[in-house]
C-alpha cells in the first residue's frame, strides 16, 4: 500500500547545486517515490557529481531513473563508441572536461548506472513517465523505435494542439493520449513557450523548466501537482554558460 507521494524531477543537465537545493525544498522522505525523467548531464559543470548523488540517493530512497537523450550520448562517449560533435556543442563539451578529473572507478560506476536506466515507467495508477514521448498508437510497450522514448517531441506537441479543441470522446482525439491516466515528460523546455513552471496540456505534464539554459530545476508532486523550484541555474553557476 502506497504511503508516500510520487515526485517527478525534470531535466537536471549537470546542475548539481540546483538538484540539492530543490530536493531540500520539497522535503522528500524515504516513504516517497522519486521519478527522474532523464537528462541528468550536459550543460553545467557538475554532471559527474549529479550521477554520484543519484546513485547514492537510490541506496536510501525509492528512485526510478529514466534514460534521456543526453545519457544515451554520454554512455556512448564513456564507452568510446562515439564522440559526437553535435553532442559536445549541446552541452557535452563541459561534461567531457569534467570527466578529466574523474577516476576510472567512477567512470565504470557511471557506465553501469547509465546502462541500467529505464526507457519508461508506468505506475499502479496507469501514469506514464518517459523522458520525451512515444509514437506507437498502442503505447510504449509496442514502440518500434526505442529512441523515440528520449527524442520524440510529437506527443507533447499533440497535447498542446488538442487542448481545448477536442473532447476526449471525439473520434478525432489522439489515441496516444487515451492510453494513460497521465503522462509526465521532460526533454522540451517549457521556457520555449514563455513559461517558467511545469505546463499541462490534455493529460500530459511537461516538467522540463529549462534548467539547461536560464530556467530552474523543478520537482513536481505527481499526486497534488504542487511543485518546488531551484534558483535559476545561471545564478547558481555565475561563471558558466550552461547551454546558453
Amino acid at each position: 500500500m502506497k504511503t508516500g507521494n510520487t515526485y517527478v524531477i525534470g531535466d537536471i543537465h549537470g546542475g548539481f547545486k540546483a538538484l540539492k537545493q530543490v530536493l531540500e525544498l520539497a522535503r522528500i522522505t524515504t516513504d516517497d517515490t522519486l521519478v527522474f525523467l532523464g537528462d541528468y548531464v550536459d550543460g553545467w559543470s557538475e554532471s559527474p557529481q549529479v550521477l554520484d548523488f543519484l546513485i547514492a540517493l537510490s541506496q536510501t530512497h525509492h528512485c526510478i531513473f529514466m534514460r534521456g537523450n543526453h545519457e544515451e550520448m554520454l554512455l556512448k562517449w564513456l564507452q568510446k563508441e562515439d564522440d559526437n560533435e553535435l553532442w559536445r556543442f549541446h552541452g557535452g563539451e563541459v561534461t567531457v572536461q569534467a570527466y578529466k578529473h574523474q577516476s576510472e572507478v567512477t567512470v565504470l560506476k557511471h557506465i553501469d548506472f547509465l546502462q541500467n536506466l529505464k526507457e519508461y515507467y508506468i505506475d499502479t495508477e496507469n501514469r506514464l513517465f518517459v523522458h520525451a514521448g512515444f509514437t506507437h498508437l498502442r503505447g510504449v510497450s509496442f514502440e518500434y523505435f526505442r529512441g523515440m522514448f528520449w527524442w520524440d517531441r510529437t506527443l507533447w506537441e499533440t497535447a498542446m494542439a488538442v487542448e481545448g479543441n477536442l473532447d476526449p470522446n471525439d473520434i478525432r482525439y489522439p489515441q496516444r493520449l487515451k492510453l494513460y491516466k497521465e503522462i509526465f515528460v521532460g526533454h522540451t523546455p517549457v521556457t520555449r513557450f514563455g513559461a517558467s513552471a511545469p505546463m499541462n496540456y490534455a493529460n500530459v505534464w511537461n516538467v522540463d523548466t529549462g534548467a539547461a539554459f536560464a530556467g530552474k530545476l523543478t520537482v513536481l508532486n505527481a499526486d497534488t501537482k504542487e511543485y518546488w523550484q531551484s534558483d535559476s541555474l545561471p545564478l547558481l553557476y555565475p561563471e558558466e554558460k550552461g547551454r546558453n
